[in-house]
Parts: C-alpha cells; sequence; structure tokens
C-alpha cells in the first residue's frame, strides 16, 4: 500500500494476520487477514461488536496470544519498523512494558491484590530502565501523581482503591517507561460516565505529553470521535473499513458502519427511533462465505454470498471492503441501485 509504505512513519504496522484457537469444538477463526496502520503519535480506534477480534489483535502484538490454543497462523507485525515474530522470548520481555504497553479491559484482575500499587509499577520501571530500587520508587509515586493520584497513597493496596483510581494506576504502569505505542482495551467499560470521561481526558494528555502512539479498542463511536485520529472498522476479524476520523464519520461506507451509527439514540430528535444491526454476529467457528456480513446486509447481493470484497479507496486513507462500491456501482463517488 503506497500510503503506508514509510516505515520511518509508522510506529505500528499490522499485515494479513490470521490467528485461531484451535478447540475440541472446532477451530475458531478469531482474525482472517487484518490490515491495521497507527502512524507515529497518532491514534487509531478500533471498532466492532463483541467477538469481532479486537482483542485478540492486541494480544498479537504484545505476543501474547494464549497458546494453545491460539496459534497465529500467517501474516506480519512491525513494531517501530521491526518484526515482532522474529524476536526471542526474552527479547519479547524487554519489548512489553517498554516499547509497547498494553491498558487491559478490567483494572479489577489487572492488578495483584497483595503487593502494593508502587510495588507494582516500581517493578516495571527497574525491569527497564537503569535505576537502582529506591530510584523506582521515587518515580513510581511521581506516576501516580501524574494520573492524578496523591503519591503518599503508593503503599496502599489495590483494595483501598475505587474502581476509577485502579484504571488510573493501571495506565500509570502501562506509561511508565514511556513506551511508543499504547494499547488501550476497552480502557473505560468498568467505569461510570462521569469518570469515563475524566479517564478520557487524562489519557488525551498523557498521550501528547509523552507524543505515544496509541491503538484504541473500543465498542464505543463516542469515544472514537473523543480521541481518536482515524478509526478501523473490525468484522469477523478483518477491517471492513477505515479512514480518518471525518472520512469515516461524515463519508460513512460500509453498510456495517453504517448500522453502528444508526444505532446509537439520536439526542436532538427524541422521538427517532434506534435502528439495530439484524441479526447477530456470525460464529468465528463457521464464518459465512464471501462477505461475513452478508447474512445481515440490508443491500446483499448474489455476488456477496460468493465472493469476499477486495478494497475499494475513495481516497488515498479511506477504503471500504464492500461489493456496492465496486466500479459498476459507483457513479461520481456515489453508489447506485442501493
Amino acid at each position: 500500500m503506497s500510503n503506508v509504505s514509510d516505515n520511518r512513519r509508522m510506529a505500528l504496522e499490522i499485515e494479513n494476520l490470521v490467528v485461531e484457537y484451535r478447540t475440541h469444538e472446532g477451530t475458531v477463526h478469531a482474525l482472517n487477514g487484518l490490515d491495521l496502520y497507527i502512524e507515529k503519535g497518532k491514534t487509531l480506534g478500533l471498532v466492532g461488536e463483541t467477538g469481532a477480534g479486537k482483542t485478540t489483535a492486541g494480544l498479537s502484538v504484545l505476543r501474547l496470544v494464549p497458546d494453545p490454543p491460539g496459534v497465529i497462523v500467517d501474516g506480519a507485525i512491525k513494531l517501530n519498523g521491526e518484526t515482532i515474530f522474529d524476536k526471542t522470548d526474552k527479547e519479547m520481555e524487554s519489548i512489553r512494558g517498554k516499547a509497547v504497553s498494553m491498558i487491559f479491559q478490567d483494572p479489577m484482575t489487572s492488578l495483584n491484590p497483595v503487593f502494593t500499587v508502587e510495588d507494582q509499577i516500581a517493578e516495571v520501571i527497574e525491569r527497564h530502565e537503569q535505576l537502582t530500587k529506591e530510584e523506582s520508587y521515587v518515580k513510581a509515586r511521581e506516576m501516580l501523581e501524574l494520573v492524578g493520584i496523591p503519591g503518599t497513597r503508593g503503599g496502599e493496596y489495590p483494595h483501598q482503591f475505587s474502581g476509577g483510581m485502579k484504571q488510573r494506576v493501571v495506565i500509570a504502569i502501562a506509561l511508565a517507561c514511556s513506551p511508543s505505542v499504547l494499547i488501550a482495551d476497552e480502557p473505560t467499560t468498568a467505569l461510570d460516565v462521569t469518570i469515563q470521561a475524566q479517564v478520557l481526558e487524562m489519557m488525551k494528555g498523557l498521550r501528547e505529553k509523552y507524543d505515544t502512539s496509541m491503538l484504541m479498542i473500543t465498542h464505543d463511536l463516542g469515544i472514537v470521535a473523543e480521541i481518536c485520529d482515524s478509526v478501523s472498522v473490525i468484522y469477523a476479524g478483518r477491517v471492513i473499513e477505515h479512514g480518518d476520523l471525518e472520512d469515516v464519520f461524515d463519508n460513512t461506507r460500509h453498510p456495517y458502519t453504517e448500522g453502528l451509527f444508526n444505532s446509537l439514540p439520536n439526542l436532538q430528535d427524541r422521538q427517532s427511533r434506534l435502528k439495530p444491526i439484524q441479526g447477530l454476529m456470525p460464529d468465528p467457528r463457521d464464518l459465512p462465505t464471501g462477505c461475513p456480513f452478508h447474512p445481515r446486509c440490508d443491500y446483499a447481493k448474489d455476488i456477496c454470498s460468493k465472493e469476499r470484497p477486495p478494497k475499494t479507496y475513495r481516497n488515498e486513507r479511506h477504503y471500504v471492503e464492500c461489493h456496492l462500491y465496486n466500479s459498476e456501482n459507483i457513479v461520481e463517488g456515489k453508489v447506485i441501485n442501493r
């Protein structure tokens, strides 16, 4: 792809990633040729329903897909231009937490209950930076201050913190060694709306402070609008629409993306009814042929059940995988027969 070929501008590149979970009940096709690109200093939102493959994508970057049953079948991942599949397990240990960090979905299970929060932050710092134990603890308290927690509370245990404070601690751990790439897996799902807004605002500030590239994994388009520069919509393990925020929000192309927007409440028109997407996500052990969305699509044609649609570009950065946008169905940039 010409628009992403300059490795110097790319913090993270995922190309044609295929990941399967091989179980006694069958093979789960979690990722099916995933492509993702994040420019340095930018934030990409990865949006989709539960089961679309979002978390597996994040775990793949850290090479933490559980094995067994998870198997990375094909594809490549480059972190700051370096292929991570060439790294040894020892090299990956030095990369995790330093070059790339991940904020997991539930802060309640991300922290060890028998260690103080400053113990857990200092452990990361001591492992990756040339600091003494005392210096690591000083920096750990500084990180707590940075995320809005008094450093004097560093000697307390996770159970002494609220859910929002726990998530701040998890963010402090993730950012302790100034990673170039931060993966945030639904970091505000377990928080109430007010705390969500505070945590998102804090993450925006920290991203700018450290010039960190971020992959924001979420199902919430509101969060994407708030914090992201570009967005990739994932369905059945593939990105089916990608573009800058304005491209996808103002020039929505894929019927699935359209359905996600139609599922949002309209605050200007309180009388309007929601239009949920019909049906359910397909069983990843038995994906439909052709376009995986065709059984739920209002615009499906015969070809949709037979052939996987190619990427069709609206501009250099905005593409969609949908048969509605092949050359026969587009006239001056507008879709016909729809």
